[in-house]
């Protein structure tokens, strides 16, 4: 069975840090590469950073960049988000994504459910 859990949501005032945590299980992670979309209500799931299955490269929206970092960890099978330098306009749900990008895997695309992180003064 496929999962992608993500932890580490919560409150944080702006100018702190948070870190969330995907743990994945069911497929074979080093196969898909892995990316934290963000909601705000009534919106639609933007990307904020991915990183490849091999973790050679990474890519980050122009919103986030210089402030959140997506590390990944192939013993653990997990993928990370840290988030620092927060700001209010970052509060949304964030959610982990695993697209496949080997062959035997393309087009498998798997979601967690989803952690909020609430920016507030």
């Amino acid at each position: 069975q496929v999962q992608l859990v993500e932890s580490g949501g919560g409150l944080v005032q702006p100018g702190g840090s948070l870190r969330l945590s995907c743990e994945a299980s069911g497929f074979t992670f080093n196969h898909h590469a892995m990316s934290w979309y963000r909601q705000d209500p009534g919106e639609g799931r933007q990307v904020g950073a991915t990183i490849t299955h091999i973790g050679g490269s990474t890519n980050y929206d122009d919103s986030v960049k210089g402030r959140f970092t997506i590390p990944r960890d192939a013993d653990k099978n997990a993928a990370y988000l840290q988030m620092n330098m927060l700001k209010p306009e970052d509060t949304a749900v964030y959610y982990c994504n695993a697209m496949g990008r080997l062959p035997a895997v393309y087009g498998t695309d798997y979601w967690g459910k989803g952690t909020p992180v609430t920016v507030f003064l």
